[in-house]
């Protein structure tokens, strides 16, 4: 049986925590940065996690 290939756009895009869940960072933080405020800037440079209803389709895509 051979191995099965990770989706590599998902390995570039997201990362596992050490209790299993899945990290993301936000869109939205290339260009148009000045109409947007000074709070909403800081919010997008932090990293979140994936929500419930997308965690099984992502995690196909990360076989490894």
């Amino acid at each position: 049986m051979p191995k099965i290939k990770s989706h590599s756009a998902a390995t570039k895009r997201f990362k596992m925590t050490g209790t299993g869940k899945i990290k993301r960072h936000h869109a939205g933080v290339t260009h148009f940065m000045t109409k947007k405020s000074r709070k909403r800037k800081r919010n997008l440079g932090s990293a979140t996690t994936v929500a419930n209803c997308d965690v099984t389709r992502v995690k196909r895509m990360l076989v490894y």
